[in-house]
């Protein structure tokens, strides 16, 4: 554990404040504009993804995870958080192009700024995670092939510091957004299981 949040911990000075303001403006711009927010991710980074959308949610976003059956369509200058460690996912890739074709704007979360995720996107936060990439590009075949890293397995690194940065990020928005913790809880679930 202490690995992995050291790893963390030294991941904040590498990711670019710049990046980060352009992606906090391209949300903010989002949520005034009532703007669609999609958010997808292929397997951990999925679920990541999913846990993001859900403090969109809370932040009063319109918000949709990609491959649920309830998600709208997306259209010209709605937002597409694109979360791939390598930024070689197929599927994540495809759909990003896809948004891409309406207009729709893309946040590329990755490690790989010269990735075909992060050369379709609009803005780009360059978050780091494998600290060497597999000759095998796409994330299932990797799972199968049982790639793995030498500090955590596959895109543990990735998904970990990624997750923190997200949390992070919805600090910022809240702020941003004059939003509470009250604010957010009004938002929140009230039938649990």
């Amino acid at each position: 554990m202490r690995d992995i949040a050291q790893f963390i911990l030294s991941s904040i000075d590498k990711i670019s404040i710049d990046q980060v303001r352009q992606s906090v403006d391209l949300l903010i711009n989002a949520y005034k504009n009532k703007k669609l927010v999609l958010v997808m991710g292929a397997g951990r980074s999925g679920l990541v993804g999913r846990a993001f959308a859900m403090r969109l949610m809370h932040l009063g976003y319109t918000v949709h995870v990609l491959g649920d059956t309830i998600a709208p369509p997306v259209r010209e200058n709605d937002v597409v958080v694109a979360i791939s460690g390598s930024g070689r996912t197929k599927l994540i890739v495809t759909a990003a192009e896809a948004a891409k074709t309406v207009g729709a704007k893309i946040l590329a979360i990755t490690s790989y700024p010269e990735s075909p995720l992060a050369k379709i996107s609009d803005v780009i936060v360059v978050v780091p995670g494998r600290t060497k990439i597999s000759t095998e590009e796409d994330y299932f075949a990797r799972q199968i092939l049982g790639i793995h890293e030498p500090l955590a397995p596959l895109g543990t690194l990735f998904e970990d510091t990624a997750m923190v940065f997200l949390d992070g990020l919805v600090v910022e928005l809240m702020a941003r957004l004059k939003l509470t913790e009250m604010d957010l809880s009004r938002r929140h679930a009230n039938i649990e299981f």
